[in-house]
């Protein structure tokens, strides 16, 4: 009689049951998503160690300037650029996540029983005994044996495996930049803007005229220096007096002058103003 022992196939489904399906998805969908965290993380960083750079009062950030020179219409000028509006900004992103998951489970069982009887038969013991009827006799030996033999002989044999495998396959590549830091380097890319490496000076006019020697007119005056950047603060006036003008808005500064003449300086370079009055007509 064969009895197949049903405990492997028992542990084999336990087995695929016992399989962390959560972990074996789930963890490489986590490792996606920190590696995304990272690429992130790494973006910032460019931005801010690469395009960036401390104001002089170090309390804000700047973006980082390339300048060059160039010749325009007979005229040498320069080109201010922000420095991430000519380089790649990493930005890398995972668009495809390919889990494959394999199991493969196998169970065995066999059972083989064995029986093997047997009877001999032998007279061993010995006797003897006579007979006689008148002048005849006779004798007779006797000798016998009994011998009893059974074999038997039982097999079991169980074997299970469980076996899973799990391929991930991944693709990432340079994405779309997100709108907030698009609108960022479209903003610094309106930016752009031509000066003159030694600045420009303007002024509105070089000859004023008042009605008397104690009336007084404002020049106002603007510097734009070479960065492309407006510094009223390097505009000076030479006129042997103490006459520092005020900074309005930023962007120019003003000069309160009564009659004479005046030159007003700036990088490299000056502009002659007169004040005149009607009197000396």
């Amino acid at each position: 009689m064969s009895n197949i022992d049903s405990t492997p196939s028992m542990v084999a489904t336990a087995a695929l049951t016992n399989i962390p399906f959560s972990n074996i998805i789930g963890a490489p969908l986590d490792a996606c998503i920190e590696a995304q965290a990272k690429a992130a993380k790494k973006t910032w960083e460019f931005i801010h160690e690469v395009g960036m750079q401390t104001s002089e009062d170090g309390t804000t950030k700047e973006a980082v300037n390339v300048s060059f020179t160039f010749i325009s219409n007979g005229k040498i000028r320069r080109l201010n650029i922000p420095l991430l509006t000519i380089l790649p900004v990493p930005y890398i992103a995972i668009q495809n996540i390919d889990v494959a998951f394999k199991a493969n489970i196998s169970a065995s069982s066999s059972y083989v029983q064995e029986d093997t009887s047997s009877i001999e038969g032998n007279l061993e013991g010995s006797g003897s005994m006579s007979v006689g009827w008148g002048p005849f006799k006779a004798s007779v030996n006797l000798k016998g044996g009994f011998s009893s033999k059974k074999d038997s002989r039982a097999t079991q044999d169980s074997k299970y495996s469980v076996e899973y495998t799990i391929d991930v396959g991944l693709r990432a590549g340079q994405d779309s930049m997100p709108a907030g830091l698009a609108k960022v380097l479209e903003i610094l890319n309106n930016s752009l803007n031509m000066s003159d490496p030694e600045g420009e000076l303007a002024v509105n006019g070089s000859v004023f005229e008042v009605e008397k020697s104690t009336d007084t007119v404002d020049l106002v005056a603007t510097y734009l220096a070479a960065n492309g950047l407006y510094a009223p603060k390097l505009i000076t006036l030479n006129d042997g007096s103490n006459n520092e003008g005020k900074i309005m808005d930023k962007k120019s500064k003003v000069f309160t002058l009564t009659p004479g003449t005046y030159t007003v300086k700036a990088g490299g370079y000056s502009q002659e103003v007169k004040v005149t009055t009607k009197e000396n007509k």
